[in-house]
């Protein structure tokens, strides 16, 4: 496993994503705990240290398994949280930063970070709420998620210290995250990289008659149109893979760990994909893979990502009630 700096903190450049730890709309069943439990446990054998999770997810219950995963074991990670922003008051911040403590079984957490932005409370007043959670001991480091680079930029001038990290959504598929790329790597700040194989796309698992049918059903990446705009990606995933006797899940990770200052919270649904998961750390593209990769990857973009309409107009309508 390889290892990257978090504000004096050794961070694992592979970390664990849990949102589907007791999540329905993943398909969960309570008999899968046992094995949620097991993954975090080989997580950490395996040396990845970095733990993701959020309020959010299974309302509280992927916090209580991870709680229960790592309480003999609390030293050896990197726990991660977010809390949901709605009305991110400084007292509801405090008080959502106690109810995961409480779940998570610690005292502390190693990263607390604001979900997403909530534009109706000024950052100034959120942050004061995630600065009184630091200055408490109950974080020791803060972060966002989903915020683009002037935002970030504003949550630090906020919290008048750095806000070290920021979880987007980052893939071959999912580019935009690139632009916060050279102001992190210059001021030592780190980018979070969620859903790095777009959902299982990059996996090359999926085809327009094999698309997943759970939650991802409503992720419009697998549209028939953007299967058939992703396929270079996912050939050349699949080339560069063979060449590294590796699997095109792997190689997407590791085209997204070639950039400096990135790590991934890849998510596992068994062991084996977990280790799978961890092994990308070791691999090393070549330049040229890299670039293919990435003019694959720009071709994507440039046919334009397509949004289902039946899917934008659910949500227009949604918009309107």
């Amino acid at each position: 496993m390889r290892y990257i700096e978090i504000g004096g903190d050794r961070v694992s450049v592979v970390g664990l994503g849990t949102w589907q730890f007791g999540a329905k709309e993943w398909g969960w069943k309570p008999e899968q705990r046992d094995e949620a439990v097991r993954i975090v446990h080989r997580a950490m054998d395996l040396g990845i240290n970095l733990i993701d999770t959020a309020e959010a997810y299974a309302r509280g219950d992927s916090e209580a398994i991870i709680g229960e995963a790592v309480d003999s074991r609390r030293n050896d990670v990197f726990l991660a949280s977010k809390m949901l922003p709605i009305m991110p008051l400084p007292k509801r911040i405090r008080r959502a930063a106690a109810a995961s403590l409480q779940r998570l079984r610690t005292d502390h957490m190693d990263l607390y970070q604001i979900h997403w932005p909530n534009p109706a409370i000024p950052l100034k007043t959120q942050m004061k709420g995630m600065r009184a959670v630091r200055d408490a001991g109950q974080a020791k480091h803060i972060g966002v998620s989903n915020f683009t680079l002037n935002m970030w930029q504003k949550a630090e001038a906020a919290l008048g210290g750095p806000v070290m990290t920021n979880q987007v959504n980052y893939s071959l598929l999912r580019r935009k995250p690139d632009r916060l790329l050279p102001w992190a790597t210059a001021n030592g700040r780190i980018v979070i990289a969620y859903s790095p194989l777009a959902q299982g796309m990059l996996s090359g698992k999926y085809d327009t008659a094999n698309a997943p049918a759970d939650v991802r059903k409503l992720n419009t990446l697998f549209t028939r149109a953007n299967i058939e705009a992703a396929r270079p990606v996912l050939v050349a995933l699949s080339e560069i893979a063979r060449a590294h006797g590796a699997t095109s899940a792997q190689i997407a990770l590791a085209w997204l760990l070639h950039h400096p200052n990135v790590v991934v919270i890849p998510g596992a649904k068994n062991v084996s994909q977990l280790e799978q998961n961890a092994a990308a750390a070791d691999i090393r593209l070549t330049d040229d893979e890299y670039e293919r990769l990435t003019e694959a990857a720009d071709g994507f973009h440039k046919v334009g990502f397509r949004a289902a309409p039946q899917f934008v107009g659910r949500l227009f309508k949604s918009s309107k009630k």
